[in-house]
């Protein structure tokens, strides 16, 4: 489960330094200077990604909550949701910098979707609090102090 964490950690890492980038050199190039959701990609992919995978790597070798199964759940949705959020965030933020004006409906649709991926990053965050609560907090693996 260690490596799998570190995994996901790193490609949300990955996806945060080029969010960033993106961000960065597409409102140069398109001399925005205004404000605009794509500045909340990077943050979002760096900090509820990479971070906070990165920590539960460290907790899963610490406890055996990769084998709960609220975990596995907490995986399957959160990784679902957090992408889905940022992707509104770019859905909103590449018209922003474009000086575009959204209808009043795409603007609500972007909005229902990006709140939408709130409620199941929510749900995912009861199912990791859930499957911490009940994971044994021991050192399963001698080996794993080595």
């Amino acid at each position: 489960m260690w490596k799998k964490l570190i995994n996901i950690s790193f490609a949300y890492l990955i996806a945060a330094l080029a969010s960033g980038v993106f961000y960065r050199e597409f409102t140069k190039y398109m001399q925005f200077t205004g404000r605009t959701t794509l500045a909340f990609t990077h943050l979002h992919l760096f900090a509820l990604g990479a971070l906070l995978f990165l920590i539960l790597a460290g907790l899963s070798v610490v406890s055996d909550m990769g084998e709960q199964k609220n975990f596995r759940r907490f995986l399957k949705l959160y990784n679902f949701a957090l992408p889905s959020m940022v992707m509104m965030l770019y859905v909103r933020g590449i018209p922003q910098a474009l000086s575009m004006e959204l209808s009043r409906g795409v603007s609500k649709a972007i909005s229902g979707v990006a709140g939408i991926s709130h409620i199941f990053l929510t749900v995912a965050l009861v199912y990791l609090y859930s499957a911490l609560k009940k994971s044994n907090p021991a050192i399963r693996n001698s080996e794993a102090l080595n």
